[in-house]
Formats: structure tokens, sequence, C-alpha cells
């Protein structure tokens, strides 16, 4: 009888610990995961589904306007007549380190394109770190206050980080990627845009 009693206290106590464990991941918020929620909207990863805007119901024009981590001002204005890929991220996120090869060959790779990076979540030395890792030759502006995002956010939902946003020559949102943007889809999606302009 006591070795049984004693079971089932030992049961007791491991059911504990597990619905102890269960609430506290279930406790856990975007910022305590350093999962980079976007402007508390609860979101923190995407399936990388891609969204696209014909010509006609394309919102904007959008300006992305800010200070990137070397210290100047950044505007997506002084690029009219470009397609803009805008991309939002943070030095530890896993699929933003997995995708950011691809934005930096097409930033180098494509002309009349350019790309701007939104990073939500890092101070200077993480960020221009993860920007020296991997060779990033666009600017990226610092956004911890979520103003940036907050302004598009009006224009197109930014919902995770990554998302990747592309901007016709116009301005205006052509096409948005929630989540990693694989190369292959990035580019030819660029590219459709691309082939509007000419």
């Amino acid at each position: 009888m006591r070795g049984r009693t004693f079971k089932v206290v030992q049961w007791v106590v491991a059911v504990g610990i597990v619905v102890g464990l269960v609430a506290s991941l279930a406790g856990c918020t975007p910022e305590d995961s350093g999962a980079g929620d976007v402007v508390g909207q609860g979101y923190v990863s995407g399936d990388g589904s891609v969204q696209t805007y014909d010509a006609g119901d394309r919102k904007g024009p959008v300006t992305v306007a800010g200070t990137d981590f070397e210290g100047n001002e950044v505007s997506s204005a002084d690029w009219a007549g470009d397609v803009v890929v805008v991309n939002t991220w943070y030095a530890s996120c896993a699929p933003c380190r997995a995708e950011a090869p691809d934005l930096v060959e097409l930033a180098t790779g494509k002309d009349g394109v350019r790309v701007l990076g939104i990073n939500t979540e890092d101070d200077a030395g993480a960020a221009q770190a993860f920007q020296r890792t991997f060779d990033v030759p666009y600017p990226s502006i610092e956004d911890r206050t979520g103003e940036v995002i907050a302004g598009l956010n009006g224009v197109v939902p930014l919902q995770a980080v990554p998302t990747t946003v592309i901007l016709d020559a116009e301005g205006k949102v052509a096409a948005r990627v929630i989540g990693q943007a694989e190369g292959s889809t990035l580019e030819a999606l660029v590219d459709e845009v691309l082939a509007e302009a000419a």
C-alpha cells in the first residue's frame, strides 16, 4: 500500500511539473522568446505565403524612411523609379539569417532594384554584426519603437518577422511575402515588377 501511495505521489508531482511547463511556455510572449512580434500584433513567424497585387489595385505610394545603424537618414523616396524590396528582420531570427544571402544577391545583382531592411529588435552592435556576417550592402533602418512598421501597416499588414514587401517603381505595394522569402520566389516577384516598369 505504501509503495502504491508513493507511486501516486510521484505521478501527481510529474503531472504538476508538466502542467507547469506547458503553462509557462504558453505564457511566453514573443518578446520573451526574442521572436520579434511586429507592433504587438501577436504574430511571430510566417509560412512564406505570397500575396501579389494587380497594378490597378495597389495601395500607396509608400515611403519608408528612418535612420540606419550607421546614423544616416534613409528614405525609399530617394529611389523613385526603382523597385524597392523592404525586409523586416532581426539578428537572431533563423528565417532572417536563412534569407539574408538571397537578399544580398538581389541587392547586388539586379539593376533598378534597391533593398532596404527594417530591424525591429536589435541595438546597433547586434545589427551591424549581422550585416558584417552576411556582407549586407544595403541599409537597415533601426525601428525598435515600431514607428516605421506602424506606418506601413496602414497600407500593407506586416504580421511577421521576416516579412518582405516589394514596392513598384511608383512606390506602390506590388507584393508581400510573410515569413522567409525563398530566393527563387523573391527573384520571380521582383522580375515581374521590373518587367512592368520596362
